[in-house]
């Protein structure tokens, strides 16, 4: 890709083909002029090289789908489970009576309580991976636009400004009643709409700036050519990276940039370069992408270990290719089994419980991301813990620091051992519990010092309504095929005291916003997570394996690995990365997502198990490992 690139640059050539990002359909070269008059070429337009079916997976996602290219590349539409509903000039719904829905942030106080109980089961190391996965498949965008560009929502200012769209906060509300706040901040999602690529009388799209399917976008970037062209060493495959005080980072900016704008100058300066700015954002996905930063370099060391034959690119391609693999080994074998049950995905069909190779492909199954997989996936912030707990080495405790004063200071980290402590601190702290408390980071100082007050858990519950879902009942119907008629019909499905609370707020139970629904459901059996939430995730996680012609699971995808080469990547842990590529990490429990204990033991990194790189051998480089050595394997024998 890069090579055509290059040959249409300096040779005047030019084969792309242009489509609208919205409807995915070929346009023509006026159509595109037509776009950078109006300014809007950037989010309307994909530029497509033509496919080629032998070639490995793109940056950009496009080709994908060799019949419709621009599917699964960025700025892409969602698909909905459900049809939107809206009210008049799409503002949210109103109650089935006609009358407006209970204010957000009156329904949060009363559904979600306020406080801090920690889990005995989960780390934060798991709130950091779903996070970090998350930020794989969206763009922070519309929340920079109310931290960044439109701060004065709940001023004058706001009231003649369409995309403001403020939380009231009521009179008698249990925090607010005395300080005189009536009111927290929040944008409308950006649309191709607002956007301008679609004519405003239509049901908003929302769109986002990252590619839909989990492809470490976050890590490679998603556009061509690759931001990460900048970050390539061109050399041994690996990308580039920086020694601080015996530490491998990310390259990083030469001057302050404005997505770490909140790093406290002049000591702290570190803002990574990374093909996404969204890893500079919450200090999970940041920590997260350090990791997966080195652990290329990790593998494309390995691999010129047992091939020295191998060139740059082939070296970088296929440590990308794994590193992608191993992101999706852990996040469907490690992560979600523990909240969702191995038994209960295996018998949906998301894993496997053999191991073997899987080819579930699709081509009539489009690679998109569906509205309510990401939205859904909010729940995660009632089991997020509002301070992080850092912890040297040795296990000890040192002291705690708030989560959301991190948010865009990436410049924390590289500082005062800071990185070391966080990275000890995240598997060995636990989550927040999973109950019907939120920590009172998230509830009142969500977005730390960017806002004055901010309540994350209140703004996920407005966006419900902006985003136009159907009502909780719909999808509960949807999920399980059992239409809910009255209230009444809730009992087995929610607690009898919170089927009182919901009944008092909402007129009808069609009213029940699907948020609200998922708050207040009994776990799943044999998981710990709300029925619903789990349903609406596993569509998404079957669309990904269906959609996706490169699925690391499948043995017939261009550059396919062989079966001991994904036997090798089916062993491959958090605890393992950790132990790889973490700071000061050389004890850790097996099960890193889960608190250390009699059946998890913390113990030497020499007994996780690790991946045998023999299985990439290249007969044909010759006999013997190669004599490549790089600074990140000097500076990892060194700690």
């Amino acid at each position: 890709m890069l090579l055509i690139y290059l040959l249409g640059l300096f040779c005047g050539v030019n084969s792309a083909l242009f489509y609208d990002s919205y409807s995915g359909t070929e346009i023509t070269r006026e159509d595109v002029k037509k776009h950078d008059k109006a300014n809007t070429t950037f989010w309307c337009v994909n530029e497509i090289e033509p496919c080629n079916s032998t070639e490995g997976r793109r940056v950009d996602g496009s080709c994908n789908n060799l019949k419709h290219p621009s599917r699964g590349a960025t700025h892409t539409p969602f698909v909905r489970l459900l049809p939107a509903v809206f009210d008049k000039n799409f503002e949210p719904r109103k109650s089935s009576s006609g009358n407006d829905l209970p204010l957000a942030r009156y329904l949060r106080t009363r559904l979600i309580s306020v406080g801090k109980v920690p889990s005995t089961i989960f780390t934060m190391l798991a709130v950091h991976y779903f996070v970090f996965m998350s930020a794989d498949v969206l763009s922070l965008h519309d929340t920079v636009n109310y931290i960044q560009w439109k701060p004065y929502c709940c001023t004058e200012k706001g009231k003649t400004d369409h995309m403001c769209v403020p939380n009231k906060i009521p009179e008698d509300d249990p925090v607010h009643r005395f300080s005189g706040i009536r009111c927290l901040n929040m944008t409308r999602p950006e649309s191709f709409q607002s956007i301008g690529c679609v004519k405003n009388n239509t049901v908003p799209d929302r769109i986002v700036s990252s590619t839909p399917l989990l492809d470490l976008s976050v890590i490679y970037g998603n556009l061509l050519p690759p931001l990460l062209q900048k970050a390539r060493l061109f050399t041994g495959g690996l990308v580039k990276t920086e020694i601080e005080e015996g530490r491998i980072w990310p390259p990083s900016y030469k001057t302050q940039a404005n997505v770490c704008f909140l790093n406290q100058r002049p000591k702290e300066t570190r803002c990574h370069q990374m093909p996404e700015d969204g890893s500079n954002t919450l200090a999970g996905i940041n920590l997260v992408a350090i990791w997966f930063w080195r652990y290329h370099n990790f593998i494309a060391t390995e691999l010129a270990k047992v091939n020295p034959c191998w060139e740059d690119d082939k070296l970088f391609e296929t440590a990308r290719d794994i590193n992608i693999a191993v992101s999706l080994q852990i996040y469907y074998y490690e992560l979600l089994p523990v909240f969702f049950g191995f038994d209960n995905m295996a018998e949906d069909g998301v894993i496997d419980r053999v191991g073997g190779f899987r080819d579930l492909y699709n081509e009539t199954i489009l690679p998109q991301l569906s509205l309510e997989y990401p939205f859904v996936l909010r729940w995660v912030h009632n089991i997020q813990d509002g301070t992080l707990k850092l912890h040297d080495e040795e296990g000890q405790y040192l002291r705690q620091f708030p989560i959301m004063n991190l948010t865009m200071r990436t410049g924390f980290l590289a500082v005062d051992n800071n990185i070391d402590y966080l990275t000890q601190g995240s598997f060995r702290q636990g989550s927040a519990k999973i109950d019907y408390i939120a920590d009172p980071e998230v509830t009142e100082r969500g977005l730390g010092p960017h806002q004055k007050v901010s309540d994350i858990v209140t703004n996920d519950l407005s966006k419900n309504r902006y985003f136009g879902f159907q009502p909780y009942v719909n999808y509960r119907q949807f999920c399980f095929n059992k239409r809910i008629k009255s209230f009444d019909d809730l009992h087995g499905i929610i607690d009898e005291e919170r089927i009182e609370v919901l009944r008092e707020m909402y007129e009808r139970v069609e009213d029940i916003d699907l948020l609200a629904g998922i708050w207040t459901e009994k776990p799943m059996r044999g998981g710990f997570v709300p029925p619903t939430f789990y349903c609406l995730v596993i569509d998404q996680l079957k669309r990904n394996m269906y959609s996706d012609r490169h699925w690391y699971e499948r043995p017939n995808r261009p550059n396919a690995f062989t079966f001991p080469q994904l036997a090798q990547i089916r062993k491959v842990t958090i605890a393992r990365m950790l132990c790889d590529v973490g700071d000061t990490v050389k004890r850790i429990q097996p099960h890193a997502f889960l608190k250390a204990g009699f059946k998890n033991p913390i113990g030497d990194c020499k007994h996780i198990m690790s991946m045998d790189f023999s299985t990439w051998k290249d007969d044909s480089c010759g006999a013997g490992g190669g004599s490549f050595a790089h600074l990140f394997e000097q500076v990892v024998e060194k700690r």
